[in-house]
């Protein structure tokens, strides 16, 4: 069971790896890479919606790319200083990422089912972060831990995006019916996930208590 989580773990991690620096493409194409196609041209000559896409993209990528050092006990027992630094970066990134997730959700493709799910992580994604960080201002450890396990478990939203929209679309023959599960089923499955992760370590810890 061990080595099923120790592989499981490192699948994750090269695949925010990936999807971490994914959006510098973005930067070095032109609009029809990605899901700019799928927008109207409208929208894309939009500045500030483009402006936010592109930083929701970079922001969210940066956190994707460190976000998960924090689960690393290793790297923490090996300087707490750096976990402080590396956990505030991440706290910028997703709150800047987070909150233009919520503006450009309002005009993600597929109206009112794909706009909800999409505009709930973005919430979802800044509650678990900024509760995360008051927790460990106030000095509940456990309590920051359990928040940022949900907070990079909608991070990876992004990874489970790129899974689900193409396998949906493939499936379905449709891209909006597509973007309409993969706006729900990018994130929902992962807080599930995030959910018994916790439940494992509360019931550890009444164990030793």
């Amino acid at each position: 069971m061990r080595t099923v989580r120790k592989v499981l773990w490192v699948i994750a991690v090269i695949l925010a790896i990936y999807i971490g620096v994914y959006p510098v493409q973005y930067l070095l194409h032109d609009s029809s890479f990605g899901l700019l196609p799928m927008k109207s041209d409208l929208l894309t000559s939009n500045a500030l919606w483009k402006m936010c896409f592109y930083i929701h993209l970079l922001t969210g990528g940066i956190a994707l790319l460190i976000g998960w050092t924090q689960f690393s006990s290793k790297l923490r027992s090996k300087s707490i200083k750096a976990h402080r630094v590396i956990g505030k970066i991440y706290l910028t990134s997703v709150m800047i990422s987070s909150l233009t997730a919520i503006y450009i959700g309002f005009y993600a493709t597929g109206g009112i089912i794909t706009i909800t799910g999409m505009v709930l992580i973005g919430c979802i994604w800044f509650y678990t972060t900024l509760r995360g960080y008051l927790l460990i201002v106030k000095g509940n450890l456990f309590g920051h831990q359990k928040m940022m396990i949900y907070s990079y478990a909608a991070c990876f939203g992004g990874v489970t995006l790129r899974f689900w929209l193409p396998l949906s679309s493939l499936i379905l023959g449709d891209f909006v019916r597509a973007y309409n599960i993969a706006a729900w089923m990018s994130w929902v499955p992962n807080l599930i996930v995030a959910y018994f992760i916790v439940k494992g370590m509360e019931q550890k810890i009444r164990m030793v208590s």
